[in-house]
């Protein structure tokens, strides 16, 4: 006989634990604990003396309290958040985001609110709005960090508030149920641009100079280099707009990436997953033509698409404990391939290409590679 007992109390206990983390809290300050004690010492006066002018003095304080966490409470319900992200976020940059306020309340102002996240959240620096109207909604700028690639969901935040008298500091907290999808970072990691350099160098070589030919204009995108903007158009459109060049040949990088991977080098596969990235990115912005692989996804960037699909590819991609081999292809490239098992490329063909793997150079930090240079 199966018992379902305690697998029928877990809903109704994740419903208990999500309306206390909801609920409005309180917590009592410094100011708020002398007051409680001048209340109580007061009380006791008023009764030890049975003086009227006491037991007055005790019901205004009485009276201050509990109107002071009434008003408390009514300015801190009926308020909502909002986050509004670009579309294209890398983790561990700053990124400016806009937060956004709301007031539900349509007749009545909340005061004094404080917002900050909490249990991991993208932001930990105190947002302070002294005043929200009732009925509107209040906009300010923001710095986000996301710490890791992939999917990002519920992230929660916290509005305090001790108005009026700061007695008590009333605390509410918020989650947010939408989803971001972050990139792996694009900075540079020790080693990244050393490689960067070497592959530019050698896909530079067969192809000298860059095309001066004038292709198109089109608007800027984020995180893109500032050396192509054209001024003239930025000023008669107000929005930031780029210059584009065509050239006769643009050199290929072909970056491969080896999903085959066992547990213990689960580091190296996300250095190396940010390393793909950073290249993808970089190279792109010189007008190199990038194709990324794996053993089930390819793209060349742009021709097919542009180099935001490799990197929303590369922000949910996982290691495989056993996965196909690399299939070599014979194409006029420069040829990068990360891989943690060298071994399952010796018959495969790729003795022009760069061979990345755990323990060489892109990989080592900054201290041990000066040691054994």
């Amino acid at each position: 006989m199966e018992h379902r007992g305690p697998s029928r109390l877990r809903p109704i206990w994740a419903n208990v634990r999500a309306w206390s983390a909801a609920r409005v809290r309180g917590r009592v300050t410094l100011a708020g604990f002398f007051f409680t004690l001048a209340l109580l010492l007061t009380g006791l006066a008023a009764f030890a003396s049975a003086n009227n002018l006491l037991f007055l003095i005790l019901a205004a304080m009485a009276a201050t309290f509990i109107v002071s966490g009434f008003i408390s409470r009514l300015g801190i319900a009926g308020l909502e958040l909002d986050v509004q992200l670009p579309d294209h976020i890398s983790a561990r940059r700053r990124t400016p985001a806009r937060l956004v306020m709301r007031n539900t309340k349509q007749h009545m102002a909340s005061f004094s609110i404080q917002v900050v996240g909490v249990e991991g959240s993208v932001f930990t620096t105190p947002v302070y709005f002294p005043l929200v109207s009732g009925g509107t909604e209040i906009e300010t700028s923001v710095e986000v960090v996301f710490g890791r690639r992939g999917i990002h969901r519920g992230d929660s935040f916290e509005f305090s508030s001790r108005f009026p008298f700061g007695l008590a500091e009333r605390r509410i907290r918020v989650l947010m149920d939408r989803e971001v999808l972050v990139y792996p970072a694009l900075d540079a990691q020790p080693g990244f641009a050393r490689l960067l350099a070497d592959i530019a160098g050698e896909s530079e070589s067969p192809f000298q100079g860059r095309g001066n030919d004038f292709y198109r204009i089109r608007p800027y995108e984020p995180f893109e280099s500032a050396r192509h903007v054209d001024w003239r158009s930025t000023a008669h459109t107000g929005d930031l707009q780029v210059r584009e060049f065509a050239r006769e040949q643009e050199p290929l990088i072909s970056i491969l990436l080896d999903l085959g991977c066992d547990p213990k080098s689960q580091p190296w596969f996300e250095r190396a997953v940010e390393a793909c990235a950073y290249l993808a990115w970089e190279m792109s912005q010189r007008g190199a033509r990038v194709r990324f692989r794996t053993q089930d996804w390819e793209l060349l960037a742009p021709v097919e698409g542009d180099v935001y699909a490799i990197l929303k590819y590369l922000a949910l991609v996982e290691p495989r404990f056993s996965s196909n081999h690399l299939q070599h292809r014979v194409e006029p490239s420069v040829t990068i391939i990360f891989t943690t098992e060298p071994s399952r490329l010796e018959a495969g063909g790729w003795a022009g290409a760069r061979v990345l793997h755990p323990g060489c150079f892109p990989f080592e930090s900054a201290e041990s590679a000066a040691a054994t240079g």
